[in-house]
């Protein structure tokens, strides 16, 4: 587990200090004498062989990892799979890609081009996964593929990071629903994504979530910087299956919903 926590731990200080700056404040707020206990954490890629999904995932299977359910977002052309370790204690992985194929042919040579430009054998080192932009960028190519795909446009400014860390609602003591943790949030001046609702899923579906709305932040591009959305922070409460084990998966129309969190 070693090599697990000192993974999570990079990417926590990439996305703490280059994607979600709120996000450690948000942890101060609910955090209750105990650490907080991350249910997941989500990365973001172009299903291309160079940066693929199974790419993203090789360093986690390494690990121990295993893939488990797999999650098709028609609307936004995405594919995503889960892992889990078998350690409980260990945080999931939540990996997608967007298919780049089933984009505009405009998309399509953007984004080709911007992987042109990643070094193959620095793939090879688990340190890729927090290592933000590995191609140049100007704000005229961002805008043209954000305004057909978000998920592409973010991914093509911010590169590789957790684009959000989840706090497991189950653990706390003194907020036990959701919703409770959203009203703390608000009170503090945090936006929530109001997307499909401020909670998305229920306990019929043994899972319900919600999220920050992304901090904006400043990102280089080529000819200059920009605010744009970075990270969010997501909290999941998980409920029992009939064995009586809580659920690991996740719901697509949920996940669907959290996606928006980044949107602009």
């Amino acid at each position: 587990m070693e090599r697990v926590h000192a993974l999570f731990d990079a990417l926590w200080q990439d996305y703490t200090t280059r994607l979600c700056p709120s996000a450690a404040k948000v942890h101060t707020l609910l955090e209750e004498g105990t650490p907080l206990l991350n249910d997941h954490i989500a990365l973001r890629t172009f299903a291309l062989p160079k940066v693929g999904l199974d790419r993203l995932a090789a360093p986690f299977i390494a690990m121990g990892y295993e893939p488990k359910g797999e999650y098709h977002f028609e609307g936004k052309k995405l594919y995503a799979h889960h892992y889990e370790h078998p350690n409980p204690e260990a945080p999931k992985v939540f990996i997608s890609e967007l298919l780049v194929g089933q984009c505009s042919t405009e998309l399509q040579t953007a984004v080709r081009g911007l992987v042109d430009q990643v070094d193959d054998d620095a793939m090879k080192d688990p340190s890729f996964l927090y290592s933000g932009r590995p191609w140049s960028l100007d704000s005229k190519t961002y805008e043209m593929l954000a305004a057909e795909s978000e998920y592409a446009g973010w991914l093509a400014a911010h590169g590789f990071g957790a684009n959000h860390f989840t706090v497991s609602v189950n653990q706390l003591s003194t907020l036990d629903e959701v919703k409770a943790v959203n009203d703390l949030l608000r009170q503090s001046g945090f936006a929530i994504n109001e997307s499909g609702g401020e909670v998305k899923g229920d306990p019929q579906v043994c899972l319900e979530q919600s999220s920050t709305m992304a901090d904006k932040v400043s990102v280089n591009f080529s000819d200059g910087e920009r605010d744009i959305p970075g990270g969010f922070y997501e909290f999941a409460k998980r409920y029992p299956l009939a064995d009586g084990n809580l659920y690991q998966g996740f719901v697509e129309a949920s996940a669907d919903k959290i996606f928006e969190s980044t949107d602009k």
